[in-house]
């Protein structure tokens, strides 16, 4: 018996990974606004320039720190506390001065 070649069967073309609902949502999202679909890192910024960011950070939570504590702390509290610090700082021994 002879093989006989069938000129109307497609050829089988090479499968695709499949993709869930998701990940076909992104794709077809990303085609449509011409995205490409990059997944580099993002450059690191510099140690100065996270040093001014962190800097600023704290600026702003200072501002608004102690005046929120104030209204949060009761008067009993922040006496309390008052006074733990106190304690702290005149129970320190002082250096002899070397004479």
């Amino acid at each position: 018996m002879t093989l006989t070649v069938r000129p109307w069967v497609m050829p089988k073309r090479k499968s695709t990974p499949k993709l869930d609902a998701v990940q076909n949502a992104r794709r077809l999202v990303l085609e449509s606004v011409g995205a490409t679909d990059d997944t580099k890192e993002p450059p690191t910024p510099s140690r100065s320039l996270i040093s001014q960011i962190m800097a600023e950070m704290g600026r702003k939570g200072g501002r608004i720190g102690g005046k929120r504590r104030l209204v949060t702390l009761s008067d009993r509290r922040r006496s309390q506390i008052a006074k733990q610090a106190a304690q702290a700082r005149w129970s320190k021994k002082k250096k002899k001065s070397a004479a």
